[in-house]
């Protein structure tokens, strides 16, 4: 394929115009040559070409660096000898690591970490920004896991917790004592001089990057245009993501993970980066065709497709979109990132594109099937689901104000109840995944839907709400925040 070619600009211009993408930039290495190219615009206002250059924020893509700095703690045996892949988490953390259950606490091990099988659930509503009063870093997410339910038993199936990224980052603090952008400076951006990456946005200000910077979108469908996105500080989200870098730098790391050439990843940082932990999908469901169900490594995820092994992983924030992948066996490999919502499934399409294409290249068994078409089927069968019955709402009886106050759970911090536009509304923006709360009676004077809207991009994903009386009293309000968990987060009720 030739990013160059007009072919290549037509085609990736229309996929962009069908998933709403202003701006797209692709790194491709093959063999060990390298090339880039950006399409469409890093910024619309003012007007900014995307170059191969252009700085976007990658997300969970990031959480490869994670993976490879406790695997460089693993590796490091004459300083750190107590950090193993199946080393207790309480051992390593034993003030700060304590989960809910003391079976968790005693058992959870650094690879239960790293491939999302620790039996917590995501809890991502949880956690505060620095918008907060008080907000999270690194150490309290961690202290706050004796607060937060489990879901299921440890290293029974996989659940994707971005919290525990963040843990594995503070333990990589902990021992290495350097903060985490210093840590990723030392052992991987400077060693593969990595210039154009940076963690956090004042981070890529302070390498003057601020100027690369593409800014994040997302495509309102009632104005049939775009909206731009603030892209905030998020301390909180470390480890789990927070770099921001360019297609032409992240390929650089592609190859050292491909190659393992001895720095910053060895052969045996590799092996353990590969090892297979968890089935992301263990139902084997709307598999694309020719390929196998996936597995979750550390960071990183592989899947076969027509019996080569493809090593990747993805990443998807408010306006942002990211998508990395390499083929060992073929020594090809591929960045896309993109600067809306819109990027995170394009990107994963194109990916899969690149993939179908090198590897029939070299397959004894030519694919003769129309595999964009196929592909596109496995798409709509994903996106095709029941939507729940709808209710009929009851008149609110009980007067309104009865339902204002403080709520509390420790895990989950406090959320006030307040009345706005003559309905129950709960604003917690201030939460590092930010939202606000309309309720909409449904029966019985307790029962609730509460719509959910994203705190920038707005949306509506109505969940569940229920609000428990003693007497004519509200004392606890539950909200169906956790959909890995069996019931409701539980608020008790602490202030009139």
């Amino acid at each position: 394929m030739d990013l160059h070619s007009t072919g290549w600009a037509t085609h990736v211009g229309a996929l962009m115009h069908e998933y709403h993408v202003p701006g797209l930039a692709i790194a491709i290495v093959n063999n060990g040559s390298v090339s880039s190219k950006g399409f469409g615009n890093a910024s619309l206002s003012p007007l900014t070409p995307c170059t191969a250059d252009t700085v976007f924020e990658i997300a969970s893509s990031s959480k490869s660096f994670t993976a490879a700095s406790v695997a460089l703690l693993v590796d490091d045996n004459a300083n750190f000898p107590e950090v193993q892949y199946e080393s207790t988490m309480s051992s390593l953390l034993p003030d700060d690591f304590v989960m809910s259950d003391p079976e968790y606490t005693k058992n959870v091990t650094v690879a239960d970490l790293l491939g999302h099988r620790s039996g917590l659930p995501g809890h991502d509503y949880s956690y505060m920004s620095p918008r907060a009063t008080h907000p999270d870093d690194a150490r309290s997410i961690t202290r706050n896991l004796r607060n937060l339910p489990v879901a299921a038993p440890v290293r029974s199936t996989y659940i994707y917790c971005n919290i525990m990224y963040t843990v594995l980052s503070y333990l990589v603090e902990v021992k290495s004592k350097l903060g985490w952008s210093d840590f990723l400076d030392k052992y991987f951006f400077g060693p593969l001089d990595m210039q154009s990456t940076a963690y956090q946005p004042s981070g890529a200000r302070a390498k003057n990057l601020e100027d690369r910077l593409a800014m994040s979108y997302y495509w309102d469908e009632e104005k049939s245009e775009y909206l731009s996105i603030y892209t905030a500080e998020d301390p909180e989200a470390q480890g789990a993501g927070g770099i921001f870098t360019s297609v032409n730098d992240f390929i650089k790391w592609v190859e050292a993970l491909m190659n393992h050439p001895g720095v910053p990843i060895n052969d045996n940082m590799y092996r353990g980066l590969l090892e297979m932990r968890t089935f992301s999908n263990p139902g084997s469901e709307n598999l694309d065709p020719y390929t196998s169900t996936t597995f979750y490594t550390a960071g990183l995820e592989i899947y076969y497709y027509k019996g080569y092994a493809v090593v990747d992983h993805d990443g998807h924030d408010n306006g942002w979109g990211s998508y990395f992948f390499f083929v060992p066996d073929l020594h090809f490999g591929a960045v896309i990132f993109g600067n809306s919502d819109g990027a995170y499934p394009l990107s994963a399409y194109l990916a899969k594109e690149l993939v179908h294409e090198v590897v029939d290249a070299k397959s004894s068994e030519r694919n003769t099937m129309d595999w964009q078409l196929a592909h596109a089927l496995v798409l709509n069968r994903t996106e095709s689901k029941d939507e729940p019955p709808a209710s009929t709402p009851l008149p609110q009886e009980t007067p309104i104000g009865t339902y204002v106050g403080k709520y509390s759970n420790q895990g989950y911090h406090e959320m006030v109840v307040e009345i706005k536009d003559g309905s129950l509304f709960v604003n917690a923006t201030e939460r590092s995944m930010g939202f606000t709360l309309t309720f909409e009676h449904i029966a019985n004077q307790t029962e609730y839907i509460a719509h959910l809207s994203d705190w920038q991009e707005g949306g509506d994903d109505p969940l569940k709400a229920i609000f428990v009386f003693e007497g004519d009293h509200v004392v606890k309000m539950g909200l169906d925040l956790e959909p890995d968990l069996q019931g409701l987060i539980w608020f008790d009720k602490v202030t009139e």
